[in-house]
């Protein structure tokens, strides 16, 4: 029997195993990097150890540190989460060899199914549909996608669609797949568009019995990583489900699979589907299949573990569940991530919340940008939509740039209640642009506010000369925005259209045609949240300040160089790539904003950079 569990994972899936742990009288054991001392995965274990270092090779990713620490905290089971080394066969042996418990299946399968393209030839040995796979080095059929071969998350993975392309897409895909899982190995298969991606959840035991749990959807994806997934799929018909599951089924008797896994297909409109991997670990999205089984899939890992064995056949699933991940980037500028801090993070009761952060959380800039994962269950399917974008609509994400506002419009899209997702979703229906917003209520409302909080004993507005309006500056996604407003015996008089109800430190009423709006508002520093919308005060007397040099490009978060693409004296074209900055575990492009000529390059490959540092100049043409 466990009774102390070694979590080798940190933030939102070190929590949710750790609940488990307490729920079946298991004993967690955290491990931490540097940055994640304070981290709440980090207090809510019952013992923790620390990692020294802060980047994911010199803690999260090393098997020697790991297996010390389980030892050193008295643990006999240890449980990988996902990410990291939950599919890396060599530390499930060397947590063997240390003579602990893996949670988790034996080596050799996750081995076998931690090459792609071996795990491909398995299963079409099998009767598995499968894909054709295509030398990278020598591929002619396009569009084709390349992929890792050792890891998946949307790392490593680069849509090709001309020859010129693809001997850059192979070696960006290496990088980032050695960065992210040890292991630049890729290859190549025809990319089919707008196909959709389901998932099938299975369980199997020491004892032969395996479990399908139901077919997942989690074809809304940016970046080939997946943002909202549900179960069951709108798409799948009865028929075409039940040879999902065979195929499942019949995957994990083929390499004698234990434990939780997720085989993973593309689905097409015509009902017909081809494998593309198995994933010998916990899905970041196993809580709908939770949801609508009525399950704890950890628990059973833990029980099978132990040697438990399956009853006959899986609980019958009922009603419909469907998640969204919370991440800290912009959808609007190629899903920069954001760090900083999270000053508040409420999600309204109702739903379920997977998270690894909590009010006053660091985001930093070492580990994916994923703040939570937030889970709504209801009888339809439509039920459940409305449930989750509500909540997300309604939750308070203060401090840090969201995609919450992409995930709530996807959910309200009129596509999206119809069933008809694909891979291409967001692209085709342009939602990662970032809609017209008219911001001058809210930054009423914020001047109001910030009014309030600056209350002294003077009257509210009180100046020497009162036939002059109060004016208070904001900006707000890199557009200033100027309020005006004047009190007066009978209230605060801002325009003929808006009536000022009531203002307070925290909340402010407006009113327009007879129509009263609560704006919910939150002061952090120059930083003000009404709403969903985060707008920063601008100085009335601006300090004077240094200037970037006209045609400077600065880096737009923090990072590493890995790669420049330009020289002094090198002409280029709006749009060119200048350099290549790794940040939260991807890549990211930083292009040139106009034409010229490059006048200086300012880093080298493996320089550090900070946000608003200068990385080149490009003087006009």
């Amino acid at each position: 029997m466990i009774s102390k569990l070694l979590i080798a994972n940190r933030g939102e899936i070190a929590r949710r195993v750790a609940r488990t742990c307490r729920a079946v009288g298991v004993s967690p054991v955290a491990v931490f990097s540097d940055p994640d001392a304070d981290a709440p995965h980090v207090r809510e274990a019952d013992v923790a150890v620390r990692l020294p270092g802060a980047a994911p090779a010199e803690t999260y990713l090393r098997i020697d540190a790991l297996v010390a620490a389980a030892k050193a905290a008295g643990a006999d089971a240890v449980h990988p989460g996902y990410g990291f080394l939950s599919e890396n066969a060599e530390f499930a042996r060397a947590v063997q060899r240390a003579g602990l418990t893996w949670v988790g299946p034996d080596p050799e399968v996750i081995e076998a199914m931690g090459s792609k393209v071996a795990a491909k030839k398995r299963m079409a040995d099998a009767g598995v549909p499968v894909l054709p796979e295509l030398d990278p080095e020598t591929a002619t059929e396009f569009p084709l996608l390349v992929k890792a071969s050792a890891g998946g998350g949307g790392r490593g993975m680069r849509v090709v669609r001309t020859r010129e392309e693809l001997a850059e897409a192979v070696a960006a895909a290496r990088r980032e797949a050695e960065s992210a899982f040890g292991d630049g190995t890729v290859f190549c298969e025809p990319l089919l568009e707008n196909a959709r991606h389901v998932e099938v959840q299975i369980l199997a035991d020491t004892h032969g019995t395996v479990w399908a749990l139901g077919e997942r959807e989690c074809s809304i994806q940016r970046r080939h990583q997946k943002i909202i997934e549900e179960t069951p799929s709108p798409a799948v018909r009865s028929e075409a489900r039940q040879r999902l599951f065979d195929a499942a089924t019949k995957a994990a008797h083929a390499i004698g699979y234990v434990g939780a896994g997720t085989v993973e297909f593309l689905f097409t409109d015509d009902q017909e589907f081809h494998f593309l991997e198995v994933n010998t670990r916990l899905q970041v999205e196993h809580p709908v299949t939770e949801e609508v089984f009525g399950l704890d899939l950890v628990a059973w890992q833990l029980a099978i573990a132990e040697g438990a064995r399956l009853p006959a056949e899986p609980p019958t699933p009922h009603g419909h569940a469907i998640e969204a991940r919370l991440y800290a980037e912009d959808p609007a500028h190629d899903w920069r991530p954001a760090s900083g801090t999270l000053h508040r993070f409420r999600v309204p009761d109702g739903v379920r919340v997977d998270s690894g952060v909590e009010d006053g959380s660091v985001v930093g800039v070492h580990y994916d940008p994923m703040l939570a994962k937030v889970v709504a269950w209801g009888e339809t399917r439509a039920a459940a939509v409305r449930k989750l974008a509500n909540a997300l609509d309604r939750a308070e994400l203060h401090g840090l740039v969201t995609n919450r506002e992409l995930l709530v419009r996807t959910l309200r899209h009129p596509a999206f209640a119809a069933g008809d997702t694909h891979t291409g979703f967001l692209a085709q229906h342009g939602l990662t642009k970032r809609p017209d917003v008219d911001v001058r209520p809210a930054a009423l409302a914020a001047a109001l506010a910030l009014a309030e909080n600056r209350r002294t004993a003077l009257p509210l507005g009180w100046r020497n000369v009162p036939s002059q309006p109060q004016k208070v500056g904001f900006e707000f996604d890199g557009e200033s925005v100027e309020i005006s407003y004047r009190h007066t015996r009978d209230g605060v008089i801002c325009s003929p259209e808006v009536e000022v109800v009531r203002a307070a430190k925290d909340f402010v009423v407006l009113a327009q045609d007879g129509v009263q709006v609560t704006y919910p508002v939150a002061v952090y520093g120059d930083r003000v949240e009404v709403g969903g919308l985060s707008l920063r005060v601008l100085p009335r007397f601006p300090e004077p300040t240094s200037r970037v040099a006209e045609g400077a490009t600065v880096a737009p978060m923090p990072g590493t160089v890995v790669r420049v693409s330009v020289e002094a004296g090198q002409h280029v074209e709006a749009g060119t790539e200048l350099l290549v900055l790794e940040a939260m575990k991807m890549e990211h492009r930083v292009l040139a904003a106009t034409g010229g000529t490059v006048a200086e390059v300012l880093v080298q490959p493996g320089h550090q950079v900070d946000a608003g540092d200068v990385l080149a100049v490009v003087e006009g043409s």
